[in-house]
């Protein structure tokens, strides 16, 4: 079965699994369905937050610039997973860059629209902080193992 509305797309990804039907309509207003070719930059470290995608099929890659270097590839994220939560905090740039591994579809979500929904009902605004804090979270212990591998010496690995 093919689902295609954004209210189906979002009630079948994990990330919203709990989320009732009215919270899920009220969301589905600022989302759409999206894919992307395999190598496609999605967005750079530092530029504009805007949106957010939720991962259906595919894999992403978030790297980040790591002088002498270059952009080392932090975490790949697969279906189920969240991109993007820079565009909930302020100043709203992007602190990694993501780009896709493998053909990608994803559903994407405008950021100022669902940030705005945020302010209008509370409840939704408090459960999507809440989800995205664990992303962050997530995300940040991800960095700082992948960051402890880089510099690691041989003798230092247990």
């Amino acid at each position: 079965m093919i689902t295609n509305t954004a209210y189906q797309l979002l009630a079948a990804h994990p990330f919203l699994a709990g989320m009732d039907q009215p919270q899920l309509n009220r969301l589905a207003s600022w989302g759409h369905r999206s894919s992307f070719h395999a190598g496609t930059r999605i967005f750079s470290e530092g530029g504009q937050a805007d949106r957010f995608w939720l991962i259906r099929e595919g894999r992403v890659a978030l790297d980040t610039h790591v002088p002498g270097r270059g952009d080392v590839v932090i975490e790949t994220l697969g279906p189920g997973s969240v991109l993007g939560w820079s565009w909930l905090f302020s100043p709203f740039r992007w602190h990694f860059g993501a780009a896709t591994v493998e053909p990608t579809l994803t559903v994407e979500m405008d950021g100022k629209g669902v940030r705005r929904l945020c302010d209008e009902d509370p409840v939704i605004g408090y459960e999507l902080n809440r989800r995205f804090v664990q992303v962050v979270v997530q995300r940040l212990q991800a960095t700082r193992v992948r960051l402890l591998d880089l510099y690691s010496g041989p003798g230092d690995r247990r």
